[in-house]
């Protein structure tokens, strides 16, 4: 059995309330946000590759545009802004989490750390997103930059800041909804497939790669009743100058529902791993 590698230890004491467990899941979320901006190698490379996705996809979108036209009601600056935004939210996050998580539960890392105090899920949701927020500083400095010279200064100022809170919301929605997927290897024990295909699917419900206004009528509703449109879309939206307040209500809706829903499946898969064994 391979021993877990997600994070450092997590301190103990007896009874735990819950601002204590909060407290307890800022010490591994911080650390792991300090980490990945301590390794300036795998930074650079995270910089390099949000930029040059997200330079070519907003050229596209600009040329589509023209100098003074429109796609589905967004000018030519605001699809670049929309462009980077959305790249930003969905670029921080480990491209192969999934597989990453899914590996751990069949090797049975997860078992054995079960022996913490806190849930499983919690200290890993709180690793992943401190890891995934780490690197979402890098890239909405670098990115907001490059995107005001391309295309000037953000469309609207508040729209811009509560883009920032949408991009957090994004994150941590995103790293839940992997880790709520990746259960599924308590059962098949190999899920490695299954971050290639949810990974499509947040390029286009998420809004990833084009908005959700370029859907055809049935799919855009479709993706707009999704948890993905809160991954990208949301942030990406707001970048523009566009959209309101309630799409952080949609945000912090989601992320309820897949927060409970992580805790409950692992939940259910370590019953498992006790009765049947790791």
């Amino acid at each position: 059995m391979s021993a877990p590698v997600r994070g450092p230890a997590v301190p103990t004491s007896p009874g735990l309330t819950p601002a204590l467990v909060l407290r307890r899941l800022a010490v591994p979320a911080a650390t792991a946000s300090r980490r990945v901006l301590a390794d300036r190698g795998g930074l650079v490379t995270s910089v390099v590759f949000f930029l040059l996705v997200s330079v070519v996809l907003s050229a596209l979108w600009r040329a589509a545009a023209g100098p003074s036209g429109t796609v589905v009601g967004y000018t030519a600056a605001e699809l670049t802004w929309y462009a980077f935004a959305a790249e930003a939210a969905v670029c921080t996050i480990d491209l192969r989490l999934i597989e990453r998580i899914g590996e751990d539960i069949s090797s049975g890392s997860v078992a054995v750390e079960m022996l913490r105090p806190l849930p499983v899920v919690a200290v890993r949701l709180a690793v992943e997103a401190g890891r995934a927020l780490g690197r979402l500083v890098a890239l909405v400095v670098v990115g907001s930059g490059v995107a005001w010279l391309l295309a000037g200064p953000p469309p609207d100022a508040l729209h811009g800041l509560l883009a920032l809170v949408s991009l957090v919301l994004g994150v941590v929605v995103n790293v839940a909804a992997q880790h709520v997927v990746a259960s599924a290897a308590f059962r098949l024990r190999d899920v490695r497939a299954t971050w290639f295909l949810y990974q499509k699917t947040v390029f286009i419900l998420g809004g990833m790669l084009l908005p959700l206004e370029v859907l055809p009528g049935a799919l855009r509703t479709l993706a707009l009743w999704c948890p993905f449109m809160a991954m990208a879309y949301a942030p990406a939206r707001l970048a523009t100058g566009h959209g309101t307040a309630l799409l952080l209500l949609v945000q912090v809706g989601w992320l309820v529902v897949l927060v409970a829903a992580a805790a409950f499946v692992f939940a259910r898969g370590q019953r498992r791993l006790e009765v049947v064994g790791g």
